[in-house]
């Protein structure tokens, strides 16, 4: 590790004036900042390729860091609004380490996001866009647009792009002028509009079912069925998604939440009821 860092750090004979002119760059005032996007860097010259050299094990099968992402998180839109759904199982590479990590980020009363990857870069930088969000309602009295909030996000990750950052969010909310809009936003930069968004190690599983009965037409009964079944679909096939199911419905006057519920008894009910999960035998049977 030390003799990757040497490598990509900067020159130690950098001068004492240098120094003070970064930290001036800074702009200390003396108090501890709150939400900010200002922070110091770590001291690497060039910070895309020390990161790809210490955490990226298909270019470098060595490298002393391996990371391993995994969750599920899913939204779509439909007649009655915007259906939100996520798993709740953090893991560290193969150990789960939470069981019970609330994936849904409240941004307001009126707009929700999503977090996948880094759950502080996730938590983090939703909450500062949620601040944004509240300023830009102070200043114009009015609510923020779901494409504005959704461009500020992707505008801030943008700016770090290569630093490291892992984030893969969506951000859903519907107001008067656009109806239901939903916006994915990763930390590549990557701002993109749609119907339907799945995200996270899961995704393919969720699609699955999604792709099979997601239609614009669902009652909101339908419409919260299908987002639990495509989260239990994920839960039951990928071993990084897991733990509770937590579901919102994103509508005009704002969102409602319907349950943070423990997909055990879902996917038993699921396949007793319905004769689903062949693959799993039970006593019944």
């Amino acid at each position: 590790m030390d003799s990757l860092v040497s490598r990509y750090s900067r020159p130690a004979h950098q001068n004492p004036d240098d120094l003070v002119a970064e930290e001036d760059e800074f702009d200390y005032n003396g108090s501890i900042p709150g939400l900010s996007h200002k922070f110091a860097m770590p001291p690497i010259a060039q910070p895309s390729q020390w990161l790809r050299a210490v955490t990226d094990d298909r270019s470098n099968p060595s490298c002393p860091i391996k990371i391993a992402h995994g969750t599920t998180t899913l939204a779509f839109r439909f007649q009655g609004g915007i259906i939100v759904a996520t798993d709740s199982r953090a893991t560290a590479g193969n150990w789960i380490a939470s069981q019970t990590v609330k994936k849904v980020i409240e941004i307001n009363s009126c707009l929700l996001g999503t977090m996948a990857g880094g759950a502080a870069d996730c938590q983090y930088w939703l909450a500062w866009l949620g601040r944004e969000c509240r300023l830009h309602e102070l200043r114009h009295k009015r609510r923020i647009s779901v494409a504005a909030a959704s461009k500020i996000l992707a505008n801030l990750v943008y700016s770090y792009k290569g630093m490291g950052l892992s984030m893969g969010t969506m951000c859903a909310g519907v107001t008067p002028e656009e109806g239901p809009a939903l916006y994915y936003v990763d930390s590549d930069g990557t701002r993109l509009a749609g119907n339907l968004f799945c995200v996270g190690s899961g995704q393919t599983f969720a699609y699955g079912v999604l792709d099979a009965e997601y239609r614009y037409d669902l009652t909101e009964e339908e419409a919260l069925e299908l987002g639990r079944r495509s989260i239990l679909a994920a839960t039951h096939r990928d071993a990084y998604s897991g733990g509770f199911i937590n579901l919102y419905h994103v509508k005009e006057e704002g969102w409602v939440k319907h349950g943070f519920s423990d997909t055990n008894p879902i996917f038993w009910k699921t396949k007793l009821e319905r004769g689903e999960f062949s693959n799993v035998t039970s006593s019944l049977d």
